[in-house]
């Protein structure tokens, strides 16, 4: 079996057997490693050199961690948390409750949306405005799973479709200009305005599967503990909750001036880190806090996104160990072999594969020049379209934010939802949207490949 999927199988088995993903990743990336010829010390070598790429997305998590359970004692959780329930009125309605269930989900989705183009902070919001929203969701007894797919939407649908923000980077800076690299000696030539047309298909199965995961498949209530954000596990010791059932008007403008500033930081020097420290300071100088429990707070953050960060550290060290076996290309030659002349069977395999090649390395702004180099040569050898040959590398790369356990588009949303541990990253987050978006996207790729 080629090394990349026994590599992916083994991760993806270890994960849904409820094995910790970090562990997952590195067992993966040794078996994919010896598999594909490495030797132990070469594979490991390879997985230390790949760490180091993932070490900046872990840190950025730990600030925003600490500034999350920061803004979590000043109060405006509660306050919004409770002006949020009084829409459902005394009575509390069936109608009520649904009108402030789709609200609330339209709500999060146009942020997650903006979050990509308009204000491009990515995953940085999902921090700071899901933990205060899940004692609402737990009141109206929403399926987080539903939740879960509307952010990993507004996080992917939006830069694969729309040129501006992260989609610029996205659809010209990475997913054109490595097309037409790689296109350059083979006659093909893409400019910009046909990018989102090829994009706008394989998107719409996306917004279908959100459909069918708001409406059919997570519509029914689903019961959630009352647990008190300060006094969870990931926050350490926790404070009397009492402390901050009247927040002070000092807290909220604080709370908001210092979510305002690091957004502003994040867009002005385009670092999570920096803008995450920058609105931990404002709280700490507002008086939110007093400063000898900076530390313990600070602390309590950082372990409550431990987790996502060395996700995303084992990560990168997977892909370096895939990239460094030399079996992508292996894997990609073997399915030309298989296919033949069939165009339908060549544009679901291409598919296919880079689903394999993106699960495990879980970014496809990353995988995007792997994917280009092999597969813009045989979309041109089987006599694909233009358009086609974009749906089919965009979407083949977009597999992996959609539904992979190491993409910041999955941790993300899990960050948020999982604060009082009961969000299951795999299960909850991974999952849904494995089943919602890429099989949508393989469906939806496939018929752009076939018919534009």
């Amino acid at each position: 079996m080629n090394a990349v999927i026994l590599a992916v199988l083994v991760m993806v088995g270890l994960s849904l057997a409820r094995v910790s993903v970090v562990l997952a990743l590195v067992v993966g990336a040794l078996v994919g490693g010896l598999a594909g010829g490495l030797s132990i010390e070469d594979t490991l070598a390879a997985f230390n050199d790949g760490v180091g790429g993932g070490a900046k997305v872990a840190l950025a998590y730990a600030t925003l961690g600490a500034f999350a359970v920061a803004i979590s004692r000043s109060g405006l959780p509660d306050l919004l948390a409770r002006r949020l329930i009084t829409l459902l009125g005394q009575e509390s309605s069936a109608s009520r409750q649904a009108t402030v269930k789709y609200l609330l989900i339209g709500s999060v989705l146009l942020v997650a949306i903006s979050s990509q183009n308009l204000i491009p902070v990515h995953i940085a919001f999902i921090p700071i405005l899901i933990p205060p929203l899940l004692k609402v969701m737990n009141q109206l007894r929403m399926d987080r799973r539903a939740v879960a797919c509307t952010l990993t939407f507004g996080l992917t649908a939006p830069y694969m479709l729309l040129p501006v923000g992260f989609g610029a980077i996205f659809l010209n800076d990475i997913l054109l200009a490595n097309i037409n690299e790689a296109g350059a000696a083979l006659g093909l030539e893409i400019d910009r305005a046909m990018v989102p047309m090829a994009m706008g298909v394989p998107v719409a199965g996306m917004f279908l599967g959100l459909l069918v995961a708001v409406f059919l498949s997570y519509r029914k209530p689903r019961a959630y503990d009352e647990v008190e954000l300060g006094n969870t596990p990931a926050h350490g010791h926790g404070h009397d909750h009492s402390e901050i059932e009247e927040p002070h008007t000092l807290g909220l403008i604080m709370s908001v001036v210092a979510i305002v500033a690091a957004l502003g930081i994040q867009l002005y020097t385009g670092s999570m880190i920096l803008g995450g420290l920058v609105g931990f300071s404002l709280l700490s100088m507002g008086g939110i806090f007093r400063w000898r429990e900076a530390d313990d707070l600070f602390t309590s953050g950082m372990r409550m996104m431990a987790l996502i960060g060395f996700i995303m550290i084992s990560a990168s060290g997977f892909a370096a160990v895939m990239t460094a076996t030399g079996e992508i290309e292996t894997l990609v030659s073997a399915s030309v072999e298989v296919i033949g002349d069939n165009r339908g069977l060549a544009a679901l395999l291409m598919l296919l594969v880079g689903l394999f090649i993106t699960l495990g390395i879980g970014s496809s702004f990353s995988t995007i020049p792997i994917i280009a180099a092999i597969f813009v040569p045989l979309a041109v050898q089987f006599g694909f379209s233009d358009l086609a040959t974009v749906a089919l590398v965009g979407t083949a790369a977009a597999l992996g934010d959609a539904g992979s356990p190491a993409s910041d588009s999955t941790l993300g949303p899990t960050s948020g939802l999982n604060v009082d541990r009961q969000h299951d990253h795999i299960w909850d987050s991974v999952v849904p949207t494995f089943v919602h978006y890429n099989i949508p996207l393989i469906g939806f790729g496939w018929l752009a490949a076939m018919t534009l």
